[in-house]
């Protein structure tokens, strides 16, 4: 009976059964199996034919035994919906795939230093080639910072500190662009409603608006900070000092959906009155009333980048360099215009 035939039986097929098939050694089909060079283009193709006749599939576990390497990557997401962070896990998980990597996520409360290192240990004991973490909180930052591990460690984090290990879009620049912005169509008087203190994020928007303004000798009044959500932008519009003229940077455009619900509350109109600045351009952006200008950070970029630091270490075993953080673009739409049109 044929290889073929025998698989077709009910037995599954073995690396062994494809080698006989193609008319190869089981170590040329495991160099086949694991892209490995040093195999003719014709052999290759009769053990592709060979995998495909006999519907062979690969054990991870016999592929780790031959490579020392799972193909897996873990990565540990903060346990939350906001925008940026679910961006950057999607994306990465798409150039993960592209690469052949699978991707084990897990997700750990995002201020928790403690169950971090819990999820980090875990992450361990499944073999994982690398691990990458999404960071949201400054004391999960240093934590990551600071892990000594056998495999390599990836940190989705923005923070001025600059690190190999780090990847980032740059949250300060492109804070100092959307005050500039305002400054530009005539605004002095620019307030700023921040996301929570302990976010690395928000950190280094305030950092950017603050030093904006100190460019331009203007007023810095103290922040306002909320938690990224639209209600809390509402809340915060409905407390801020304002008056005709001011223009308000927002941290992220969730808070700006709320920011302007609570302006047309009190009668005041964006942009105649009130110029607003969002930060991220989530989908729904353009589509506010008005149109929301916002920062657009590069998630996807992002992704491919993490993978590719990735991809150095575990595959070339060459150590991390530091990246420059990604650039962000200002989209100017409908809610901030001149001062004096």
């Amino acid at each position: 009976m044929s290889e073929a035939g025998r698989a077709s039986r009910g037995r599954a097929a073995t690396i062994f059964d494809v080698a006989r098939l193609a008319g190869v050694s089981h170590q040329t089909v495991s160099r086949v199996i694991n892209d490995l060079p040093n195999v003719r283009p014709s052999t290759r193709a009769r053990v592709e034919q060979a995998i495909a006749q006999l519907h062979y599939s690969p054990s991870p576990a016999a592929r780790a035994l031959v490579t020392q390497r799972t193909r897996t990557i873990g990565l540990v997401t903060p346990g939350i919906s906001d925008y940026g962070p679910t961006s950057i896990a999607m994306h990465f998980n798409f150039a993960a795939r592209a690469a052949r990597y699978a991707v084990e996520t897990v997700s750990a409360p995002p201020d928790d230093p403690k169950a971090i290192r819990t999820v980090v240990d875990s992450m361990l004991r499944q073999r994982v080639d690398a691990l990458v973490v999404v960071v949201v909180d400054i004391g999960v930052l240093e934590l990551v910072r600071n892990l000594d591990l056998r495999i390599p460690v990836v940190i989705a984090a923005s923070t001025a500190r600059r690190s190999p290990r780090i990847v980032s879009i740059d949250q300060y620049r492109g804070a100092r662009a959307a005050v500039r912005h305002l400054v530009d169509i005539g605004h002095s008087r620019i307030l700023h409603l921040a996301g929570p203190q302990n976010s690395p994020d928000a950190i280094e928007r305030v950092r950017g608006w603050r030093d904006e303004l100190a460019a331009h000798r203007l007023e810095i009044a103290p922040p306002a900070f909320g938690d990224w959500s639209a209600a809390t932008g509402y809340q915060r519009g409905l407390q801020l000092e304002l008056e005709p003229g001011t223009a308000v940077f927002v941290g992220n455009d969730q808070m700006s959906i709320g920011l302007l619900s609570a302006l047309r509350e009190r009668r005041l109109r964006v942009p105649e009155d009130i110029s607003v600045v969002g930060f991220d351009d989530v989908p729904e952006a353009g589509y506010l009333f008005p149109p929301l200008t916002t920062v657009r950070q590069n998630f996807d970029t992002l992704g491919e980048l993490i993978m590719q630091k990735v991809l150095i270490a575990v595959e070339d075993s060459e150590p991390f360099t530091e990246d420059t953080p990604l650039p962000t673009h200002l989209i100017v739409r409908g809610s901030t215009r001149p001062v004096d049109d």
